[in-house]
């Protein structure tokens, strides 16, 4: 492995810190590359618990950890807070709010955010969470609307503060479904006792005809059955027509007034500017070769979200989960070592370990291959496989004392207003910026 021309080690450039931007930092510690990771944050967050966050059963700080400790014994590592405005690839830079990065490998890892279909009003109403701010945000809006709900004088005048519409039933909707169903059922009589909580809805809406999409038939079915039991209203094959911030509109004309709709129907890709419109796919995703090599770009990868293997058997790319993030960013990760070898490279192979979701308190879907179960056991292996992906051992004990203290009392989270959350008069970008998601 030969050192460059200006005297130093590769450089090894990674857009994002979130899943599979850790696996490639990871995969070339000791080697001869500089590895240099940038991100708008300092931290890592653990996506999967962000709904635990967003409904105050879990503080922010337990499912986010410093980017820094984590590679603290990692000398060939550095890190910068930047933001990525475009890619250069003709020049082998990158341009950030800190100045122009040099790079010999670039990998992008800059994950999804929501997409709102080009709908601009839904856009700058509803409460998208794929961030911690976004699920700060969201758990202030809610605890303010019911606290809103305790001052009006009859059920129509709290009727918009207590309605709440989960649009998309995929794992986030189900589980935040699942959580606001819980707070109702548990909590609310005891932290507002002037409310009654059957006046407290729980909307879950979703255009296909069944919740958890990718799951199997006998886990959505399921999860339905759980939802409905917990007295979620199950609205599928409903599609959105349009939000104004208190009336949320869907074809054929049926609305529900409420000022609490948590928008999760889909995401897209967030590519920095720079590349052409060639090599991005649907979903706003970057088009990868077999080793996540964008096309016609010899020295820049994609991995996760933002990127779209096409092949026969993956027609539309992988599936958005951390799992293909991990296992890609270990494959570029080898293969960039192989390449300063001029070696043989690795072609990236998915190994599905199968998929979780939670619906609540001893429920929860598993589908592990040709292993299918639901209920108790699966809420088990839920909790068991998201505390030992946590980073952090100081994260992973608080989550669990968390975890158990809510399990004993039904009673978990502190839900305090730190900030009040006031919805800016034009639409936040901020989602439009290169993220670790």
């Amino acid at each position: 492995m030969s050192i460059t021309e200006n005297g130093h080690f590769p450089r090894v450039v990674i857009i994002g810190g979130g899943f599979g931007g850790l696996q490639v930092a990871l995969a070339l510690a000791r080697k001869p590359v500089e590895v240099l990771m940038l991100d708008k944050h300092n931290y890592h967050t653990f996506q999967p618990l962000l709904y635990q966050v967003a409904t105050g059963s879990l503080e922010a700080e337990s499912i986010a950890f410093s980017l820094r400790k984590n590679f603290d014994n990692q000398k060939n590592f550095k890190f910068r807070i930047a933001e990525v405005t475009r890619v250069v690839p003709d020049k082998n830079i990158v341009e950030t709010t800190i100045g122009n990065i040099a790079y010999d490998y670039l990998v992008i890892a800059t994950g999804s955010t929501t997409n709102f279909f080009g709908n601009k009003e839904i856009e700058h109403n509803a409460m998208p969470m794929k961030s911690i701010p976004e699920a700060l945000n969201l758990r202030y809006l809610m605890l303010q609307n019911l606290e809103e709900a305790v001052l009006k004088k009859t059920k129509e005048e709290r009727e918009p503060y207590l309605n709440f519409v989960l649009v998309g039933a995929g794992p986030t909707g189900v589980e935040l479904a699942g959580a606001l169903a819980e707070l109702r059922n548990h909590v609310l009589c005891k932290d507002y006792p002037e409310l009654d909580e059957k006046e407290m809805k729980v909307y879950l809406v979703d255009f296909l005809p069944k919740v958890l999409g990718p799951f199997s038939d006998e886990g959505s079915s399921a999860a339905k059955r759980f939802l409905e039991k917990m007295g979620v209203e199950v609205m599928l094959g409903m599609k959105v027509a349009g939000y104004d911030g208190t009336v949320i509109t869907f074809e054929g004309g049926k609305t529900i007034k409420t000022k609490n709709v948590i928008w999760s129907a889909g995401v897209m890709g967030v590519i920095p500017e720079g590349f052409s419109k060639d090599v991005i796919e649907r979903g706003n995703r970057l088009r990868v070769d077999k080793i996540c090599r964008v096309a016609d770009h010899p020295n820049i990868f994609a991995i996760g979200d933002v990127a779209a293997m096409i092949t026969p058997d993956t027609p539309k790319g992988h599936p958005g989960v951390a799992q293909v993030a991990i296992q890609m960013g270990k494959n570029v990760g080898r293969n960039i070592l192989h390449l300063l070898r001029d070696e043989p490279t690795d072609p990236f192979e998915y190994k599905d370990k199968g998929s979780l979701a939670t619906i609540g308190r001893n429920k929860a879907i598993a589908d592990l291959g040709r292993l299918k179960f639901q209920g108790f056991f699966a809420w088990l292996v839920w909790m068991f496989v998201h505390l030992i992906s946590l980073l952090g051992f100081r994260n992973k004990i608080i989550v669990l004392i968390h975890w158990v203290s809510s399990y004993i009392t039904y009673n978990g989270g502190t839900r305090l207003i730190i900030r009040r959350y006031i919805k800016e008069a034009v639409p936040d970008q901020e989602h439009a910026l290169p993220n670790s998601d």
